[in-house]
């Protein structure tokens, strides 16, 4: 591919992904929408349904390692995308998946007829189809690491890894309500283990690209979203995160030495967790895990390890949440063996459960084989189109040995449906695996699991709102009863609910009604339009803006000193952190670049102190006096114990406002 030439000036890059409104009320697949958890877990759990929409994130993580100026958007309607595309762009990118094909080709025409001289980048996991399929509706398809790739047709030189790590958030909410925020880290992409159905895993040819390549990489990362919320959650973005042995034990080094209680959820096999101890686990911070059941005799080398019945009780009986993923259509089983592999799963009570129908997305060796071998459906065979749209784990797309597809499917709802009544509603189950990690930390000898409990104490009191709608509007007598002798525990341990939170738990009724009448009613349920900006100057926190702040870190960083930037494009802001020792020098430089960009823009900025161990006086005096004339605009975060410290301090306080989060 021929590299187009950077210097050329005023270009500009719009990534977006396809248009909403998305679900099969609009005429796609079954697992379609924004949502994970609702969308292919706890799809028949309605109320209790745990919500959080889920953005295509790697167009933010590729927007904020490129030089060109450039627009994301996430889901836009078909006029807000219009609306954009009249700005002009040179290049679009879109992402979308096999199952969102048909929304790609859409989202095509309206590009060539409302901006017509940009070039069309193709990327995400659709890109899987072949160029025969693809090349008639994009001028460049990504099918490798985006960055690197985007660097490379733009012109841009090649940059290093770690690249420079956005934080994106995903808000969760219960009953409608915010319940946690939720910090992504992008640590791979890419997974060794080669299932034989796994599109990620043959997208990358079973390679593992380590985007945080080291353990101190990604506590970075953390230690990032814990200034901006100290009671943020994590999410490790990696096919297998603990199969590599030495970064995470790395980043267990890490966790331990920073001394501060974190949650992470990650995804991992049995083969990988089995290398672990529970209490090593627990020591990366780990509460949560994503587990690949699949089939008891299923065979896959991931597998491999504990007996996984040992594994996962080992797991949850010290607080850690099992999310397991079970397959439904392999070739030896049968409506009997499909009914013992579920029986065998409920025994083990995970926490959230999904089911998917075997399925073969192109690129794998399972769709080689189904094509080799003629076991694709004929009406798929027929409509390739139609293949791509219904190939999302949600239908029977391949004949088998002895079930019809009617039979898979219904099987696949039955299992979801069992999971429900059986188990009951999720957030309660995590609920109980939390207490009882809650109890076990309590007594542990680990100091951090001590500190980790005394933190969830205060969050497992959250449970308080939710038990009455439990007790009340649980999917059967059987959980209902469940719920108030958990309800019960809870209090025996804890103490009885105070009054507030008695009188919350009375709203958290009312707001699951509601969330129950918009279920009926299909309101509320898409996300608005999720619009950020790099390094466009009119739009703030431009190129310059981008410059002055980089600058800045460059300059500042000494043994004793360093400065950290994070442009907060959503927001328009600048949180810039300091740690070590600052003097007059330093703070003479950093007035004068904070001075250069609050001239030029209207965003805002925080300016964190909490790290800094020691100052002259006169360099809080600087930052004082020079600022001042900006502190409508300006946030501090002061050392915790800053009255104890320096007056300037409080000198500081009384000029401009606390950050408050």
């Amino acid at each position: 591919m021929q590299a187009l030439d950077q210097e050329q000036e005023g270009r500009r890059l719009l990534l977006t992904s396809v248009c909403r409104p998305l679900g099969p009320k609009y005429g796609d697949a079954e697992s379609v929408g924004y949502e994970l958890l609702y969308g292919q877990v706890t799809r028949t759990q309605g109320i209790f349904s745990p919500r959080a929409t889920h953005i295509h994130y790697a167009l933010d993580y590729i927007a904020n390692n490129l030089e060109i100026p450039t627009v994301v958007l996430h889901y836009p309607s078909r006029r807000e995308l219009i609306r954009e595309l009249k700005k002009g762009y040179d290049f679009v990118g879109i992402s979308f998946i096999l199952a969102t094909f048909h929304r790609a080709k859409e989202t095509v025409g309206l590009i060539r007829k409302y901006s017509p001289q940009s070039k069309i980048v193709l990327g995400g996991y659709g890109t899987v189809l072949d160029d025969e399929t693809l090349g008639q509706y994009g001028d460049y398809i990504c099918r490798e690491e985006g960055v690197r790739f985007m660097r490379r047709l733009l012109g841009e030189p090649e940059i290093p890894m770690p690249y420079k790590h956005p934080l994106i958030e995903s808000r969760l909410k219960i009953f409608s309500a915010p319940y946690s925020r939720t910090g992504l880290i992008f640590a791979g992409l890419g997974c060794p283990n080669g299932c034989d159905f796994c599109c990620t895993s043959h997208f990358f040819k079973r390679k593992h690209i380590k985007l945080l390549p080291e353990g101190s990489d990604i506590y970075n990362v953390i230690e990032r979203y814990l200034v901006r919320d100290p009671g943020m959650v994590f999410t490790v973005i990696d096919e297998d995160f603990l199969l590599d042995k030495k970064r995470a034990m790395q980043f267990r080094d890490c966790v331990l030495a920073g001394g501060k209680p974190i949650s992470i959820f990650v995804f991992s096999s049995i083969k990988a967790l089995s290398r672990y101890t529970v209490q090593e686990i627990l020591e990366m911070g780990i509460d949560g895990v994503w587990i690949g059941y699949e089939g008891t005799r299923s065979g896959y080398g991931k597998q491999s390890g504990r007996p996984v019945d040992e594994l996962i009780r080992e797991l949850r009986d010290n607080g850690v949440t099992v999310l397991t993923s079970m397959i439904v259509g392999f070739d030896y089983q049968s409506p009997e063996v499909i009914t013992q592999e579920l029986d065998a799963l409920m025994d083990l009570r995970p926490d959230l459960a999904q089911f998917l129908i075997y399925s073969p997305p192109p690129g794998t060796p399972f769709y080689d084989r189904v094509m080799s071998q003629g076991l694709m459906r004929d009406k798929y065979v027929e409509d390739a189109d139609r293949r791509w749209h219904d190939g999302c784990g949600f239908n029977s797309i391949i004949t088998h040995p002895s079930m019809s597809s009617s039979q898979i499917e219904g099987l696949q709802r039955w299992c979801f449906e069992q999971d429900f009544q059986r188990l009951g509603p999720s957030i309660y189950r995590i609920v109980e695996t939390s207490f009882a990690g809650y109890k076990s930390w309590r007594a542990s000898s680990s100091e951090f699991l001590q500190k980790k409990a005394a933190v969830l104490e205060r969050g497992l009191r959250k449970a308080y709102l939710v038990f009455l709608a439990g007790r009340l509007l649980g999917p059967n007598r059987r959980i209902r009863s469940q719920i108030r002798e958990l309800d019960r525990k809870f209090r025996a341990e804890l103490g009885a609910p105070t009054l507030a939170e008695r009188l919350m738990s009375i709203g958290a009724l009312g707001t699951a009604a509601w969330t129950a009448l918009k279920l009926r009613l299909g309101i509320f349920q898409h996300p608005r339009l999720d619009r950020v900006s790099f390094r466009i100057p009119e739009e703030g926190l431009g190129l310059w803006a981008s410059r002055i702040w980089e600058s800045l870190q460059d300059e500042g960083t000494c043994p004793h000193f360093s400065i950290q930037v994070d442009l907060q494009h959503a927001k328009r802001q600048v949180w810039v952190k300091l740690n070590g020792m600052l003097d007059g020098l330093r703070a003479e430089r950093l007035v004068r670049r904070i001075r250069e960009y609050l001239e030029k823009d209207q965003g805002k900025l925080v300016l964190d102190l909490e790290n800094v161990k020691s100052s002259e006086d006169e360099a809080l005096e600087t930052l004082a006096n020079k600022l001042s004339t900006y502190r409508r605009r300006i946030r501090i975060k002061l050392p915790k114990n800053y009255l104890d410290h320096a007056a300037q301090f409080l000198f500081l306080a009384q000029i401009f406002r606390l950050y408050r989060g």
